[in-house]
């Protein structure tokens, strides 16, 4: 049966001082391990009959894509839909300073993955309400060919969650490292398969 293949990676390395942070819609660098890191994707998917290269517009994932790119002549397409969840107050801040500064708010957000908006930022829910139909649009475009999605840790998870039918609370079951590859086949009759997680 005909499929179409998303190759989903996690962009590089970008805070490079070991503390877990929310980067959000901050337009954050990857460091030179993060290069490394998208160097080495760039070998993995060297071999790949890619039709098309998809990115947010923040330049932790276009540069990816540019690097992942450099082996195959095929459009770079920057869709800010795929860019990480907002998180409004919190961006830029480590998990420990938000737990300490937003003490209720983080205790909501641990109760409610799903629904809780962060201070000016967007919820779990309004994040897959953007990018689950873009991704869709996209892998219509290119029936049967093979595309790679350069994303961000919520994003993919997002869509990691949809592809095995995971209810959207249990996103954090699903690690995403930093130069992560994930490898989802989608196939006509709707069914979607997942041959490789945070490879």
């Amino acid at each position: 049966m005909r499929h179409t293949r998303l190759y989903l990676c996690r962009h590089g390395e970008v805070n490079g001082d070991g503390k877990r942070r929310y980067n959000g819609h901050r337009d954050v660098d990857i460091t030179p391990a993060g290069v490394r890191q998208m160097e080495r994707l760039r070998e993995r998917l060297k071999e790949a009959s890619l039709t098309t290269i998809y990115s947010s517009d923040l330049i932790r994932t276009v540069k990816g894509a540019e690097i992942i790119g450099e082996h195959h002549e095929v459009p770079h397409i920057k869709k800010p839909e795929f860019k990480e969840r907002g998180v409004g107050l919190w961006e830029g801040m480590s998990f420990e300073d938000i737990e300490r500064t937003f003490p209720e708010d983080w205790s909501a957000w641990l109760n409610d993955v799903v629904h809780f908006v962060p201070p000016g930022g967007e919820s779990v829910e309004e994040v897959a309400g953007r990018v689950l139909p873009a991704l869709y649009e996209e892998l219509e475009k290119n029936i049967g060919g093979e595309i790679v999605l350069l994303g961000h840790g919520g994003v993919n998870r997002v869509i990691l969650s949809d592809a095995m039918k995971l209810d959207m609370k249990n996103i954090f079951r699903i690690e995403q490292a930093y130069g992560a590859l994930n490898i989802i086949d989608y196939y006509d009759d709707g069914m979607s398969v997942v041959k490789l997680l945070n490879g």
